[in-house]
């Protein structure tokens, strides 16, 4: 009853006497709010400027019959959601179904029944209902999704930004007095790696890459924090021409405890012009690869340079070691994270450390070596993004 009692209702008839029969007919079941129109022309006017639950419609009435305005409804869709029954006497039911196929909803005989007249009425009023429903919650739900896209693009905007920052902090390639190149390439839109190098003093060039265990917006944020404090010296007391000093500094400035339980590896390096040795430590970092001069082939020996550490940040107080190795003349540094090798193929096979240092051994000393890493590393792993983070720094020497 209450869902009746709500509905708003049109009855038209050209007939005073059948209007009021059905008003009557209609208030019997509850429903208060009911407009009248004599001839299809008013009803169409009236169905312009106020929104029907329902239209009992005469079939035969002078200017506008009810199959015309049932036509003239279908050809404004904002009208067509009015649920039409088609009032029809005996000898007009052809005439109705040519209504039903036009758009009405149901048909009722002039001579219906109180029973038949609930039946037809609710059922319509039900359907039109549900309609709106569904009609409100496809608005609802193209607004939450129009939301969603925004959200989305601010969000990729941001991304985008933070990328182009990330990048911008990176040290530019040089030729002038060493020879470096690079390549970056985070897995997702924002990596886990960092790097650097820079010159202490004249005698002294710092080089280093750090790999933040996962990837998103909490590890690239722990790397470019982590990365900064080398590049600026922020560590006091350190002397940053020692690396064991340093990577000791580092583990202690970022316990993962204080860090959402994230660490890092790093691989800290300082080459000494004067005397062509190269001082290096490491937290549970990949070895960098030192290249002999190339031969008359252009194929190279590699060293593996790295001393054992543990990961960095693990714990407090860790105690590193340095090593040193004479560089010679022509020879070339690779600074690299475990995603240059690590690579798992289509069928699940897992490139080794060796495969990788076979390929630098060969290309290494070439111009666009790295370059050709990158695309071993893109063949192997076969098509979408790689697993994991991609840096690499050379340095020629």
């Amino acid at each position: 009853m209450g869902m009746l009692a709500e509905a708003n209702v049109l009855v038209v008839d050209d007939s005073r006497l059948m209007r009021l029969g059905l008003i009557r007919a209609l208030r019997e079941l509850g429903i208060q709010s009911i407009a009248e129109a004599g001839n299809g022309r008013e009803a169409l006017e009236r169905i312009r400027a106020t929104s029907f639950d329902l239209m009992l419609l005469d079939i035969e009435m002078p200017e506008m019959n009810g199959l015309e305005l049932l036509q003239a409804m279908k050809d404004e869709p904002a009208l067509g959601r009015v649920p039409v029954i088609v009032i029809s006497s005996s000898e007009q039911i052809d005439t109705a179904v040519r209504c039903i196929e036009a758009g009405a909803e149901d048909y009722l005989p002039k001579t219906f029944n109180p029973t038949l007249l609930r039946a037809r009425v609710t059922t319509s009023i039900d359907k039109k209902r549900l309609r709106d429903l569904d009609a409100r919650r496809v608005v609802e739900l193209q607004h939450e999704k129009d939301l969603l896209e925004q959200t989305q693009q601010r969000l990729d905007a941001e991304l985008a930004e933070a990328m182009r920052y990330i990048r911008s902090s990176l040290p530019e390639p040089t030729v002038s007095p060493l020879c470096i190149d690079w390549v970056y390439q985070p897995s997702t839109e924002l990596g886990g790696d960092a790097f650097g190098y820079h010159w202490i003093d004249d005698d002294h060039f710092a080089v280093y890459l750090l790999d933040v265990c996962g990837h998103g917006v909490g590890a690239c944020l722990l790397a470019v924090t982590a990365i900064n404090v080398i590049r600026s010296g922020a560590l006091p007391g350190v002397d940053f021409r020692d690396p064991a000093a340093v990577m000791a500094g580092m583990s202690n400035a970022f316990l993962c405890e204080k860090h959402n339980d994230m660490y890092f590896t790093l691989w800290y390096g300082v080459y000494q012009k004067s005397s062509r040795m190269l001082s290096h430590a490491s937290g549970g970092h990949p070895p960098a690869l030192l290249l002999s001069p190339p031969d008359a082939a252009g194929i190279c020996t590699s060293q593996r340079v790295r001393s054992p550490g543990l990961i960095v940040g693990v714990m407090p107080d860790i105690s590193y070691q340095a090593q040193s190795v004479h560089v010679p003349v022509g020879a070339s540094l690779m600074v690299l994270c475990d995603g240059c090798f690590e690579i798992m193929d289509p069928q699940g096979r897992d490139a080794t450390f060796e495969e990788f240092e076979t390929f630098i051994e060969q290309q290494g000393v070439r111009d666009d070596s790295l370059e050709s890493l990158w695309q071993w590393a893109r063949g192997l792993h076969g098509p979408g993004p790689l697993d994991d983070d991609f840096s690499i720094v050379r340095i020629r020497f």
